[in-house]
């Protein structure tokens, strides 16, 4: 046991955190559960990546911690496949410590990567962090009732209209797409949130990545633009490089 200690983000009367290991290795299982039962956490387990996802769908997952390589589906398509329905933060555990490994798994939406050998109270220290992280941008996004009593999302003065799917700046409409509301509404959904090429191509067509990689970037350029993004200190959509784009909180 390590001497340093490892202490529950959540320490309110309310129910636990519940964090996913998804892990085909039962002894880092073990490892992984015992550590994170002791900082407080209630622990699920999946041996698979099918497994994993059918629990991240039925339960109130805060965080996952995923393998890459397991049997039936492995953790590069868990986290494609998780992406489609939960933002919850994902850190991936794993051998594989090559940057190409480390920078398809952030592009494909895990927000951490912990190489293998790792020492579990680190991992409690990431899972906290990428949990407070997730927290803070669920903050900064609230759900507020208009004069109509609709429901909205706000992030900094943008305004988003999900029923009426329009978006506000201020008191002034953005006069965007179909398509670029569609990015946006992703974008608002989960700010701070790095969004890949691939996922936001995704959300637009509803089809898998090719070569459209420019019309995405036309997309966000036009997005830009109508928000007077363009040559400013404190851009709404932010260009991470080598990863995608986020909305800045």
């Amino acid at each position: 046991m390590s001497e340093k200690e490892a202490t529950p983000l959540n320490t309110t009367d309310a129910s636990p955190d519940e964090v996913l290991i998804v892990e085909d290795d039962p002894n880092i299982t073990e490892i992984l559960s015992l550590y994170l039962t002791g900082a407080g956490y209630e622990v699920h387990t999946a041996c698979n990546g099918r497994e994993g996802l059918d629990t991240l769908q039925k339960n109130r997952i805060s965080a996952v911690l995923v393998d890459i390589m397991m049997p039936v589906i492995n953790g590069y398509d868990f986290i494609r496949e998780a992406r489609v329905f939960s933002d919850v933060p994902i850190l991936v555990i794993s051998a594989r410590t090559q940057a190409a490994d480390k920078m398809l798994g952030l592009n494909l939406g895990a927000d951490g990567y912990v190489t293998k050998p790792f020492d579990p109270v680190e991992v409690i220290a990431y899972v906290q962090a990428v949990l407070r992280r997730y927290r803070y941008s669920q903050t900064t996004t609230s759900s507020i009732p208009m004069q109509d009593d609709k429901k909205v999302i706000a992030v900094r003065d943008l305004i988003f209209d999900s029923e009426k799917l329009v978006l506000r700046k201020k008191d002034e409409i953005i006069p965007l797409t179909a398509t670029e509301l569609k990015i946006m509404m992703r974008f608002m959904r989960a700010p701070g949130r790095i969004f890949t090429k691939t996922q936001l191509y995704e959300t637009v067509t509803g089809e898998t990545f090719g070569s459209a990689d420019e019309s995405v970037m036309v997309h966000i350029s036009n997005i830009r633009a109508k928000l007077g993004d363009t040559g400013t200190n404190a851009p709404y959509i932010k260009t991470v490089r080598g990863l995608g784009y986020r909305l800045e909180a």
